[in-house]
């Protein structure tokens, strides 16, 4: 018996539709519907609405901080119909990633992946519970990786690094929903929509389940603060031979009594090496400023007139809330 051309197509199409249902099945039980309250004179009113996706069976779940916002409480509803109040564990808005608990159990958690191992053209599954229409599934593939999404919090200005850029459409109501792989493993929690047919996606990578965890526990995530607005530079070539980076973060400004002032960093200085790990760009000081760099002195070293410098430097805890 000869196959046709569009018996090969249609078996692709069933092969992918069958893949999809799958991690939908698997997925959207773990995905609630929040309905996100303020506190007014006289009771509470509606201050937003988006999705979450569940951490643990005894109640946490995980969302987009902008989804809470400055909000504490509210209500999550999931597809198999239970309605529980939540209340806001903590928040991160410089990873836009927030941490809530629920005060019921028995919730099917979700099943946490890497997105380090996505790949361009890889299938993903978007799924939400906007409006509380349980299971709003899209698919797509991976369009970008390693793409930078700029978040502020007060005057603070930090880069989530390695979001998953994705053409899975992203309908409003999506955000802290879950993005997922053929495995039906979450690899990033949708945040924003960056343009007709493209979304975005924090990663479940080390660094944020390290937020995670951190907002499970403590409530808050602690970072290192060195005071300065920087971007990468090329290396002068005179000093390239002696430094295992060919570029390094210049700093642009100092805030006042800051600890970077403090240290005698001024403007153009070019860092490239903090407490002995180099300094390539801006992504690298994110990654080195963890919180046990508080109110420890570390050894800065930068380029300076054309020569190697070091400086003594105390980071401080970074204060957003």
């Amino acid at each position: 018996m000869t196959t046709t051309a569009s018996d090969a197509e249609r078996r692709a199409l069933d092969a992918y539709s069958q893949l999809v249902v799958g991690v939908a099945e698997r997925l959207s039980p773990s995905v609630a519907n929040l309905r996100v309250t303020r506190p007014v004179r006289g009771g509470r009113v509606a201050a937003g609405e988006g999705s979450a996706v569940a951490l643990t069976p005894d109640g946490f779940l995980v969302t987009s901080a902008h989804v809470v916002g400055a909000s504490a409480e509210g209500r999550a509803a999931f597809p198999d119909g239970r309605e529980l109040r939540f209340t806001v564990v903590g928040r991160d808005p410089l990873s836009d990633l927030a941490v809530l608990r629920t005060d019921g159990d028995g919730l099917v958690a979700a099943q946490l992946g890497d997105a380090e191992g996505l790949r361009v053209g890889q299938l993903v599954v978007a799924i939400g519970n906007p409006h509380g229409l349980a299971g709003s599934v899209t698919s797509g593939v991976v369009s970008a990786l390693g793409r930078s999404l700029p978040t502020r919090a007060r005057r603070h200005v930090r880069v989530i690094d390695n979001v998953v850029q994705t053409d899975a459409a992203l309908n409003p109501g999506n955000s802290g929903g879950a993005l997922a792989d053929s495995r039906g493993q979450v690899v990033g929690i949708n945040t924003a929509v960056a343009g007709v047919g493209l979304g975005l996606a924090v990663p479940i990578n080390t660094a944020t389940r390290r937020v995670i965890g951190a907002l499970m526990s403590e409530g808050r995530v602690r970072r290192a603060y060195l005071g300065i607005a920087g971007g990468p530079r090329p290396l002068p070539p005179a000093v390239r031979a002696s430094v295992p980076a060919e570029t390094g973060v210049e700093v642009v400004s100092v805030e006042a009594d800051s600890p970077a002032q403090r240290a005698g960093l001024r403007a153009e200085d070019l860092i490239v090496e903090v407490d002995g790990h180099a300094v390539g760009g801006v992504g690298d000081l994110q990654t080195i400023m963890v919180a046990d760099l508080i109110g420890t002195p570390v050894d800065v070293a930068i380029v300076r007139d054309g020569r190697i410098a070091h400086l003594a430097l105390t980071p401080v805890e970074l204060t957003v809330e």
